[in-house]
Protein backbone atom coordinates (compact mmCIF):
# COMPACT_ATOMS: atom_id res chain seq x y z
CA UNK A 1 0.00 0.00 0.00
CA UNK A 2 1.12 3.68 -0.77
CA UNK A 3 2.50 5.69 1.67
CA UNK A 4 0.09 8.64 2.77
CA UNK A 5 1.98 11.24 2.33
CA UNK A 6 3.44 10.22 -1.17
CA UNK A 7 0.00 10.17 -2.49
CA UNK A 8 -0.23 13.71 -1.16
CA UNK A 9 2.75 14.57 -2.21
CA UNK A 10 1.74 12.79 -5.78
CA UNK A 11 -1.29 14.87 -5.87
CA UNK A 12 -0.05 18.01 -5.40
CA UNK A 13 2.45 17.56 -7.71
CA UNK A 14 0.02 17.05 -10.26
CA UNK A 15 -1.75 19.82 -9.48
CA UNK A 16 1.18 22.55 -9.77
CA UNK A 17 1.65 20.31 -13.24
CA UNK A 18 -1.69 21.10 -14.31
CA UNK A 19 -1.27 24.72 -13.09
CA UNK A 20 1.35 25.45 -15.19
CA UNK A 21 0.48 23.96 -18.13
CA UNK A 22 -2.97 25.67 -17.98
CA UNK A 23 -0.49 28.96 -17.60
CA UNK A 24 1.38 27.61 -20.89
CA UNK A 25 -2.04 26.93 -23.07
CA UNK A 26 -4.54 29.13 -21.80
CA UNK A 27 -2.75 31.92 -19.50
CA UNK A 28 -5.12 30.85 -16.77
CA UNK A 29 -3.85 30.41 -13.27
CA UNK A 30 -6.07 27.76 -11.81
CA UNK A 31 -4.51 28.45 -8.63
CA UNK A 32 -5.32 32.15 -8.64
CA UNK A 33 -8.71 31.60 -10.21
CA UNK A 34 -9.80 29.14 -6.77
CA UNK A 35 -9.01 31.40 -4.38
CA UNK A 36 -10.58 34.95 -6.59
CA UNK A 37 -7.46 36.21 -7.48
CA UNK A 38 -6.61 37.84 -10.69
CA UNK A 39 -3.79 36.12 -12.80
CA UNK A 40 -0.43 36.41 -11.99
CA UNK A 41 -1.43 38.01 -8.18
CA UNK A 42 -0.89 35.71 -4.69
CA UNK A 43 -2.82 35.84 -1.30
CA UNK A 44 -1.26 34.45 1.74
CA UNK A 45 -3.58 31.33 1.04
CA UNK A 46 -2.01 31.05 -2.70
CA UNK A 47 1.06 31.08 -1.69
CA UNK A 48 0.68 28.19 0.51
CA UNK A 49 -0.37 26.37 -2.25
CA UNK A 50 2.30 26.90 -4.14
CA UNK A 51 4.82 26.27 -1.54
CA UNK A 52 3.02 22.70 -0.76
CA UNK A 53 3.74 21.96 -4.37
CA UNK A 54 7.01 22.87 -4.47
CA UNK A 55 7.78 20.72 -0.73
CA UNK A 56 6.17 18.01 -2.77
CA UNK A 57 8.15 18.11 -5.78
CA UNK A 58 11.10 18.32 -2.99
CA UNK A 59 9.58 15.16 -1.34
CA UNK A 60 9.19 13.16 -4.91
CA UNK A 61 12.76 13.82 -5.84
CA UNK A 62 14.23 12.83 -2.62
CA UNK A 63 11.91 9.80 -3.06
CA UNK A 64 12.77 8.99 -6.32
CA UNK A 65 16.64 9.32 -6.05
CA UNK A 66 16.34 7.14 -2.52
CA UNK A 67 14.30 4.31 -5.13
CA UNK A 68 17.37 4.98 -7.48
CA UNK A 69 19.73 3.62 -4.44
CA UNK A 70 17.79 1.09 -3.00
CA UNK A 71 17.57 -0.80 -6.61
CA UNK A 72 21.10 -0.13 -7.40
CA UNK A 73 22.17 -1.58 -4.07
CA UNK A 74 20.39 -4.73 -4.53
CA UNK A 75 20.84 -5.53 -8.67
CA UNK A 76 23.67 -8.04 -9.14
CA UNK A 77 26.55 -7.07 -10.13
CA UNK A 78 27.93 -7.35 -14.18
CA UNK A 79 29.08 -10.80 -15.40
CA UNK A 80 32.78 -10.15 -16.26
CA UNK A 81 34.04 -11.72 -19.14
Amino acid sequence: MRNPISAIAAALVLVGALNWGLVAIAEFDLVAWIFGEEFGTTSAASRIVYGLVGIAAVYGIAALLASRRHTSAHEAPAAVH
